[in-house]
C-alpha cells in the first residue's frame, strides 16, 4: 500500500461500560477504496462516526498526514472527510435539488456549487429528473443516490459510506456499487462499511474484518475474499443476490 491518504489509530469508543470499538487501525491510500466488513454490531458504524467527529472516544485520525481528530465535525467536512451514513439522514420535506445544494455550503456563492450540482446530475440522471421532487417520497436506491450526491456536492477527498446496500433491491445493489468503483476512477478515496462482504470485496483494495469492536483479520480484499475464515462467516451462503458484477 501506497502512503496513507487516510488513518485511523487505535480508535477506542465506549457507550459507558460497553466498549464498541478497541484500539482499532486502519490505512486508506489516495485513490482506493478500503471496506471494512463484519456481522451487525461488529462497530463498524461506531467506528466511521467516531471518524467523522459524531461521537467521542480516544485515538488519531489523520487526513493528508494532519490530525484532524480535535476538529469539530464542519472542520473535517472542510479538510475533505464526508460521511453517508446508514439512515442516510435526508431533508425528507425539501426537494431533491435543495438537498443537494446543502451539501455544497463550503462552497457557496463559488463556482464550484453550481459545478458540483451538474456533475452529480451527471453522476445520477435519476436525480436530475427528480430535482423538483420532495425527498421524503423518493424510492430507498433514489435516498441513497442523493445521499451520496449530497455528499459528493462538498467535493471530499475522503468519502465514508455506512452500509449503501441496506434494503435496497438487488439490481439498485449492483448499480451503487458501480458508482463506488466509479468514483475512484475520479481519484475519491473510499471507506466502505458493508455487511453484503462478497460484494464489498469484490470492489475493495483493501479490507479489515472487525469483530465485537476489534480488527480480527486485514489484507488485499482478493486475499480476504479466499480465506478460509471470511469464507466460512460471511461468504459460506453462496453468490449473494446483491453481489457486484
Amino acid at each position: 500500500m501506497t502512503a496513507p491518504l487516510f488513518e485511523i489509530s487505535h480508535a477506542s469508543v465506549a457507550y459507558g461500560k460497553i466498549e464498541a470499538v478497541r484500539d482499532v487501525s486502519l490505512v486508506m491510500p489516495k485513490g482506493s477504496i478500503v471496506t471494512v466488513i463484519g456481522a451487525n454490531g461488529a462497530g463498524k458504524t461506531t467506528l466511521l462516526s467516531s471518524a467523522m467527529g459524531l461521537l467521542s472516544g480516544a485515538g488519531d485520525v489523520r487526513l493528508d498526514g494532519e490530525r484532524i481528530d480535535d476538529l469539530p465535525v464542519e472542520r473535517r467536512v472542510a479538510r475533505g472527510l464526508s460521511l453517508v451514513p446508514e439512515r442516510r439522514d435526508l431533508f425528507n420535506t425539501m426537494s431533491v435539488e435543495d438537498n443537494l445544494v446543502l451539501g455544497a455550503f463550503r462552497w457557496r456563492g463559488k463556482p464550484e456549487a453550481k459545478g458540483g450540482l451538474d456533475e452529480v446530475f451527471s453522476r445520477f440522471p435519476r436525480l436530475k429528473e427528480r430535482r423538483a421532487q420532495i425527498a421524503g417520497t423518493l424510492s430507498g436506491g433514489e435516498r441513497q443516490m442523493l445521499a451520496m450526491g449530497r455528499a459528493l456536492m462538498g467535493r471530499p477527498r475522503v468519502l465514508m459510506l455506512d452500509e449503501p446496500s441496506l434494503g435496497l433491491a438487488p439490481r439498485i445493489v449492483k448499480d451503487i456499487f458501480r458508482i463506488i468503483v466509479d468514483l475512484r476512477e475520479t481519484g475519491v478515496s473510499i471507506l466502505l462499511v458493508e455487511q453484503n462482504a462478497r460484494a464489498a470485496l469484490q470492489v475493495a483494495d483493501h479490507a479489515y474484518v472487525m469483530e465485537l469492536g476489534r480488527v480480527t483479520l486485514e489484507g488485499k480484499a482478493a486475499d480476504l475474499a479466499k480465506d478460509d475464515r471470511v469464507i466460512e462467516s460471511y461468504l459460506g451462503l453462496g453468490r449473494s443476490e446483491g453481489e457486484a458484477s
